[in-house]
């Protein structure tokens, strides 16, 4: 069975890892990636030009869907903004949880938000050209803080005191490795391949936040991807993981809502708080998300994000079968 790839994670920086089981990135790594970014920022900015000016009248919509894929025409028919550069390594986080995330382009299930389209495209850094039928793979909290499949888990709890609840020395933790999943909910988790310009299409809603935490969605690229019947992701070579944010001011006005209004119990970390978050934005790479408004209004009725990923396809990482794998 082919390994799926996992891309690469916002570079430029100095990176420090928040969650436990992070690794660390060196300087020439982040370097080198640096390069291969900055020799196709013009062709990104191609795209970005037209970021405002294509008028585009269709309906938005997500939707599940089977195995046939057939996949939505994203809004923008281009890759469009500057290029958040992934790099392999950067921590994917203690809810990441492969068997509940399945092939779907409408992740939302029953969960209440603000609803938000997201449009992403997918570079190959080593070519400068779109990244045909790559698997984006995403997951991130509901508007309260909980993460699907560890419900159980409280989202206001530092995660340092969640492991000594359960009795989990910290040296004995391995993201990916120890199984702390808590139930078989799968809201907010989907994945969906790109298609022949590089862009991919996901439904979901705009995410709340926990304890330590910016806003964030964290994303994975596969490439040679296969799935089991169920729609599953069986294994994979990793390329790349990365977590995508959203600018404060957006931020500010989505939380003021209902139902994340109601999440009380902490403060919001800001994004310039957040030990995960890339300071260095030299280049115009970013990993903030660009947002529309799906009525052209305001942002609260729903919103359209688009973002480009810029990965190195020649950095593959051969890794072990997915927590949960058969």
């Amino acid at each position: 069975m082919h390994l799926p790839t996992i891309l690469s994670a916002l570079a430029l920086g100095a990176l420090v890892v928040a969650h436990p089981g992070g690794h660390h990135i060196s300087r020439s790594d982040l370097s080198r990636r640096a390069t291969l970014g900055l020799q196709c920022r013009d062709k990104v900015s191609q795209f970005h030009e037209r970021r405002f000016k294509r008028n585009v009248d269709r309906r938005w919509h997500g939707h599940n869907t089977t195995w046939s894929i057939h996949t939505e025409a994203p809004y923008f028919e281009r890759i469009q903004n500057d290029t958040c550069v992934l790099t392999p390594e950067v921590t994917q986080g203690p809810y990441v949880y492969p068997p509940s995330q399945t092939l779907r382009q409408d992740m939302t299930e029953d969960q209440v938000g603000v609803p938000l389209w997201l449009d992403i495209g997918v570079l190959d850094m080593a070519t400068c050209e779109p990244l045909e039928n790559v698997l984006l793979d995403m997951w991130h909290c509901n508007a309260t803080g909980s993460y699907s499949s560890f419900t159980k888990l409280s989202p206001n709890t530092p995660f340092l005191e969640l492991l000594e609840g359960l009795g989990i020395p910290e040296e004995d933790y391995e993201i990916g490795v120890t199984d702390l999943h808590t139930d078989d909910t799968t809201f907010l988790r989907g994945m969906w391949p790109t298609d022949k310009n590089g862009v991919m299409e996901m439904k979901t809603i705009f995410p709340g936040f926990y304890i330590q935490r910016a806003i964030h969605i964290h994303v994975q690229v596969h490439t040679d991807w296969t799935l089991r019947e169920n729609g599953t992701i069986v294994t994979g070579n990793k390329v790349s993981t990365g977590q995508l944010y959203f600018d404060e001011a957006l931020e500010e006005r989505i939380i003021a809502l209902e139902p994340y209004a109601s999440h009380t119990q902490i403060n919001r970390t800001t994004n310039a708080e957040d030990s995960v978050f890339p300071y260095d934005t030299t280049g115009g790479f970013s990993p903030v998300i660009n947002v529309i408004a799906v009525d052209g209004k305001d942002v609260k009725n729903g919103m359209i994000g688009y973002i480009t990923l810029g990965v190195d396809t020649t950095a593959l990482e051969y890794g072990d079968n997915y927590v949960g794998d058969s």
